[in-house]
């Protein structure tokens, strides 16, 4: 080091004129090529001695840097070193271990900066949360009255205001961060630039000055060429810009940019730059001190971002070229030194594809990401800037530049509480559950997140910052990867899986992404939906425990709180059953193998037809594969088990919220050596109206994949041409009227032999007498099968009964000596009534091959089981069975339907004049086979005799002016089918006056269905991957289908609840184990429902695996007098919806005015953020429910745009896709609906009979 002689400057007064060369070259330059200039006690800053030799004349001291230091001291204003006692924190941020003092918004009372501080003291009352918090009088008031010796300003609002540095400072508090008129330069993005250039930092070409309006813009648009930027002239975040790609979105991006920026930081003043494309976003975090000394803690990649908000950092930039790297931290450093930049703050550079790097801007604050830096280099940040604010050098810090290495990798995800698949829509709450990701080598930073905790609207969406540090980038990556999979946040949707879906991408792993990134993978936006089964069923147990049952419970008894014992059984390996002959022997000889046998083979209906007779279908899933490894296991000989089809496919998804599909599923892999056997109706399939024949064949391909072995398949009509469509294996025949009888005329035995032969000859493997009203008498039973047998002596025959009449096992017997070789029972406890015969007395008379033991314990199980189910059965009216079945033939099904329906209505005496009517229905219509739909058909039309007081006469003589059930406007119309005897005419031509008729199958004049376009549709509107299952469910049922998976997402997989607590919910104190898949399992216990709060939710706690879980549930019978805003209806695409909680900010549109397809109807603005809604249709604004200023939450409607050229609101209804295949009135029907659609004498109402009012159109029409 050069001596003062050596020099030979002479003396000159030391305090007046110094010049210092320090020889500390971490925080000068080596080679003393820098220095600080100090001339009349002022700093002016480092310069290059050649420039300060032109302007000081008599340099004097050559000295190192600890006397440079206490020159500098001297010769400025003196800094006075202190230790802060107090200190206010202007917004969350950390300390150090100072008392501290929060301040918070009147919407922030409960928020946690609040609870942890040492003092909290409420600002802006009255005020907004923005508002609050830039209220800077009177923070500074509330720091002089409690004594605060500094303010730490934290992130945002204050953070870089420069007014508020002042302010600080003119109260005597110091400010914790750089001084004021270094703020104001570097605040102002146009002051920045010009720095930038002074220092030779090169800078992105843009404005000089702040633009007025969208015109100037424009104007360098034209000069430059696009895209070009807007900018925040006075802040960050990525809020208040706009990338402008063309002239004409010059001004609507400009509004945007303004407004965004002045409500973020009080002044909306923009500037516009030339858009640097695919740039990486490279950030240098610099300290500064008192003295002049500047150290850079290397650089940050911010590349990953959205909407110009970064998601992603990672510390230090991977892939980044060593030299392009020391210019850019060399520039960082010298722009800093040109402004005496004092305390913490970022360079930020955008570095494009030819390796080219640009200043940008310098946020004069610590930023959200400086955790990165923190983590390689070892360097407490926020000490730093208190510890600076305090006086100390950087060098009582130990912060030279020679001792700041990087060591490893870090990266930083923002988890925050935005919906990634909505375009990154904010979302706000309560957080219900948050479990965070920890381990060695992460670091999680938040005050905000937890149980309990409400996500505001007020600000950005940040809930926690998740922070891996490892030794190489790879190994950090993974760290972030498995704490972000441990991390559970409900309540609100989070970015999780987008995070996931980044850190998993080639590209990112590879160190290779630019600000384009995120754009240019749409992969990244295709997410697996997360279970979340657990937080789902709380959900729905909490809303049973406010709102009750959530499938409608009609007799009054509730289900009982019994678990059925399952008998034990032998668990050695299955023994061998008639499934596995029909794998080994296939369809032809496994039919001969049924002839073969010589005892008699037993079907089990118990899992259908037997609960759906007794117990109104609505046996679950849960208690069925219970029970069927015991059946598996006991009873390998039964010839099948009757457990799919007919109501129980809607039925289980409407009533139940349980797939259809997945129960075949479960019960197949439970039951491998019995078949499995389904009713299928012909064309109707498992619907109640033909379908398309590829709906149909598909239906049949995709239940033969899941697990059916038999179908039984049926025509109401018995009409040729829709059972032959089936494919099946067993083909059956519907059963009506007495062959027995040799006055009847209609359904004789050479009817029936007739029918039989088509049968034969479409090449069936077994035939089925289908008797479902149990109509067959003992007598007729042995003409019937004697004939048939006789006829077809090698195949095999099927019988099917109800025991109505209380004779059914007689028949069957007479079935089975006359021929039958299989029969169908129920088991003992199951059977009976308007179910099937014995099983226990059948085998007993007849030696079907199980075990009387086996029996017994199998028919134990149900009835225990049916206690559960008591809110369903049918013995709380049916007492007996009733020979009038004869008279009426309404099935078993519908009959115990009715029946009930009529008793909970109070209107059990009326219940003999629904069956006269019925019957009359059924003469009118010309004797039908009545069988889903046909019942139905005749039931609609009773129940319209009924409600309009009409009997058979006096309806034949008004036919022509009545509006007539659409069910039996259909049938007449042939879109059922053709009935054996034809027509009813002249009533036919009557009710159809100019309709269309179809004669022939339905099916050939319906198209087919584009499957793969229902596919899409679901899709957009579930999370749920949809599985062809869910495709042909919604061709078939497309409401039922939709409500369901939307129900499945809501609730998650309700299946795995115990019965009694998915009927009845959950009682204080009552503690249940469900088991979500083999091996993982989970305890629930209620514990309590608070009182009504005054927003109309009463609060519920429950424990999860002894964990507390609470959870506000709106009470929708006490909120009936609460106003609440009208909602979106998802399937009306006129119908525009807030995509996110909020407040509106701006309306575009007025009523009557016709847009066009994205037209900017509605600007909301929530979390710092504003969002254009746009017109998802051309047509004409019809109502307009958006209002200046209005609160509103997600999915409120704001606007109902009218289509167009339809005059209508346009729908995408699901059902839209198919009624142009085939009718939709039909679609939605059930088996049993006499009593349940009855609605202003058109009997088409899609809903069971619920609600008082239909109750009361019931009682009137019977009255």
């Amino acid at each position: 080091m050069a001596s003062c002689s050596e020099l030979a400057w002479p003396e000159v007064d030391l305090w007046k004129n110094l010049i210092i060369i320090s020889s500390n070259s971490s925080s000068i330059v080596d080679s003393f090529e820098t220095f600080y200039y100090y001339n009349k006690n002022m700093l002016f800053g480092k310069k290059h001695l050649s420039a300060v030799k032109c302007c000081v004349r008599n340099p004097l001291l050559i000295a190192p840097d600890n006397f440079c230091r206490q020159l500098c001291t001297k010769s400025k204003s003196p800094i006075e070193r202190k230790e802060f006692k107090k200190v206010l924190v202007a917004n969350r941020v950390k300390l150090l271990f100072i008392r501290s003092v929060g301040i918070y918004s009147e919407q922030d009372v409960n928020q946690m900066h609040r609870l942890k501080a040492d003092e909290a003291y409420l600002v802006g009352r009255g005020m907004t949360a923005v508002s609050a918090y830039l209220n800077i009088h009177e923070i500074i008031k509330l720091a002089k009255m409690h004594d605060v010796d500094a303010i730490h300003p934290g992130y945002g609002f204050l953070s870089e205001r420069a007014d508020f540095a002042q302010a600080c400072n003119d109260a005597s508090i110091t400010f914790i961060g750089p001084p004021p008129e270094v703020m104001l330069r570097m605040g102002d993005k146009i002051s920045a630039r010009v720095a930038a250039a002074e220092a030779g930092v090169s800078v992105v070409p843009g404005i000089e000055n702040p633009i007025e309006n969208a015109e100037e813009a424009a104007e360098f648009g034209k000069q430059y060429g696009f895209p070009v930027i807007f900018k925040a002239a006075y802040g960050g975040g990525g809020r208040g810009m706009r990338r402008v790609n063309k002239l004409d979105e010059v001004q609507e991006a400009f509004n945007r940019a303004t407004s965004e920026a002045l409500a973020a930081f009080g002044n909306g003043l923009m500037f516009v730059e030339k858009f640097i494309e695919r740039p990486r976003h490279i950030e240098v975090q610099i300290l500064g001190d008192m003295y002049g000394n500047i150290v850079h803690l290397y650089e940050r990649d911010c590349s990953v971002q959205r909407r110009h908000q970064k998601i992603i950092e990672i510390a230090p930039a991977p892939n980044l070229d060593p030299q392009k790297r020391q210019l850019m931290l060399d520039d960082a450093v010298r722009l800093a030194r040109h402004v005496k930049y004092e305390n913490a703050g970022t360079v930020e550079f955008l570095l494009d594809q030819d390796g080219r790097h640009y200043f940008i801007e310098v946020n004069a604050r610590l930023q959200v990401e400086h955790t990165v830096t923190e983590d390689i280099t070892g360097v407490d940040l926020v000490q730093a800037q208190v510890r600076i604010a305090e006086g100390k050098s950087l060098e009582d810090l130990h912060l030279r530049q020679d001792l700041v290495t990087p060591i490893g990798s870090a990266l930083q995800c923002r988890i925050t509480a935005e919906d990634p698949s909505m375009d990154f829509c904010p979302d706000s709450g309560r957080i219900e559950v948050f479990r965070s990701g920890e381990g060695m080598g992460i670091r999680i930073d938040s005050a905000s997140a937890y149980a309990g905790a409400l996500v505001s609207p007020y600000y950005d969406s940040l809930l926690v910052k998740v922070i891996a540090h490892s030794r190489n980038y790879k190994t950090t990556v993974n760290k972030m990867m498995r704490a972000l999979k441990e991390f559970r946040i409900r309540g609100v949707k989070t970015n999780i899986p987008f995070l996931l879906n980044v850190l998993n991408n080639q590209r990112f792993l590879d160190g290779l992404v630019d600000t384009c990134f995120i754009d240019e993978n749409p992969d990244l936006f295709k997410f697996v939906p997360s279970q979340n089964r657990a937080q789902k069923l709380l959900r729905f147990l909490k809303d049973v425990k406010v709102n009750g049952p959530m499938t409608p419970l009609v007799t009054g008894i509730p289900s009982a709180k019994v678990t059925p014992i399952v008998p034990e059984y032998d668990t050695r390996p299955l023994l061998k059953g008639w499934r596995d002959v029909l794998l080994e022997k296939g369809p032809v000889n496994f039919a001969k193998e049924i002839r073969k046998n010589k005892g008699l083979l037993l079907t089990d209906t118990t899992f259908r037809d037997a609960h759906q007779s007794l117990l109104a279908t609505r046996v679950r899933t849960y208690d069925l594969q219970r029970i069927a490894p015991f059946l598996a296991h006991a009873m390998p000989n039964l010839f099948s088990l009757e457990m799919w089809g007919g109501a129980t496919f809607d039925v289980s998804m409407r009533f139940l919220h349980e797939c259809p599909w997945e129960r075949l599923e479960i019960l197949r892999k439970q039951v491998p050596n019995i078949p499995f056997q389904m009713l299928l109706r012909g064309a109707n399939a498992v619907g109640y109206t033909n379908y398309p024949d590829n709906v149909v064949v598909k239906f049949c391909e995709l239940a033969k994949k899941s697990g059916i072995d038999v179908f039984r398949i049926f025509d109401s009509l018995n009409y040729m041409p829709n059972i032959i469509l089936g494919g099946v294996i067993e083909t059956a025949i519907s059963y009506t009227g007495d062959v027995a009888d040799p006055n009847r005329e209609m359904y004789s035995l050479n009817y029936y032999l007739k029918l039989a032969e088509e049968i034969v000859k479409a090449g069936t493997h077994i035939l089925c007498i289908k008797d479902m009203a149990g109509l067959l008498k003992p007598n007729s039973s042995k003409v019937l099968l004697s004939a048939l047998r006789d006829r077809f002596p090698d195949l095999p025959i099927h019988v099917h009964s109800h025991d109505t009449a209380g004779v059914a096992v007689a028949s069957m017997l007479a079935c089975v000596e006359a021929g039958a070789d299989i029969v169908d029972v129920a088991v003992d406890s199951m059977s009976g009534m308007t179910s099937q015969p014995s099983m226990g007395a059948m085998h007993l008379i007849l030696l079907a091959g199980i075990d009387s033991a086996d029996v017994s314990k199998y028919s134990a199980y149900w009835e225990l089981a049916r206690q559960l189910y008591g809110p369903f059965e049918c013995t709380t009216t049916m007492k007996s069975g009733n020979a009038d079945v004869y008279v009426h033939e309404i099935p078993g099904g519908q009959y115990t339907n009715l029946q009930f329906q009529a008793y909970s209505l109070g209107l059990g005496d009326k219940f003999e004049q629904i069956k006269r009517k019925y019957v009359e229905a059924d003469a009118l219509l010309g004797k039908l086979i009545k069988v889903t739909p046909t019942s139905k058909i005749v039931g609609d039309l009773a129940q319209f005799m009924v409600h309009n007081n009409l009997d058979g006469p006096t309806l034949l003589k008004q036919a022509s002016t009545l509006s007539f059930p659409e069910s039996v406007v259909q049938f007449m119309q042939g879109l059922v089918g053709q009935p054996p005897y034809g027509f009813p005419e002249p009533l036919r031509t009557q009710i159809l006056r100019h309709r269309e008729r179809i004669d022939g199958r339905p099916g050939e004049s319906l198209h087919p269905v584009d499957f793969e376009s229902l596919r899409q549709e679901l899709q957009q509107k579930h999370e749920k991957q949809i599985r062809d299952v869910h495709v042909i469910s919604y061709a078939m049922y497309p409401k039922v289908t939709d409500d369901f998976l939307t129900f499945v997402e809501k609730y998650g997989p309700v299946d795995k609840l115990p019965t009694h607590a998915f009927f009845m919910g959950l009682s204080n104190g009552e503690e249940i184990d469900v088991e979500l898949e083999k091996g993982k399992s989970m305890r629930i216990k209620m514990l309590a429902k608070s009182s009504l709060n005054a927003e109309g939710e009463r609060e519920v706690f429950l424990e999860l695996n002894g964990q507390l879980r609470s959870f506000l549930v709106k009470d929708k019978e006490a909120s009936k007098d609460y106003t609440s805003h009208p909602k979106a209806d998802p399937a009306v695409i006129g119908s525009v919806g807030a995509p996110m909680p909020g407040e509106v900010l701006q309306i575009k549109v007025k009523e009557g005015d016709v847009v066009k397809m994205k037209t900017p109807l509605i600007v909301i603005t929530a979390m710092k953020m504003e969002m254009i809604i746009e017109s998802p249709l051309d047509g004409v604004v019809k109502t307009v429910f958006a209002k200046p200023a209005m609160k509103c939450q997600a999915g409120d409607l704001l606007v109902l745009v009218e289509n167009h050229s339809a005059g209508c609101l346009s729908s995408s209804s699901s059902s839209s896709s198919s009624s142009s295949s085939f009718p939709s009135s039909l679609i939605q029907s059930t088996e049993f609906d006499l009593l349940n659609r009855l609605t202003d004498g058109c009997c088409s109402s899609k809903e069971p009979l619920e609600c008082g009012s239909s109750r009361e159109i019931a009682r009137r029409s019977l009255e």
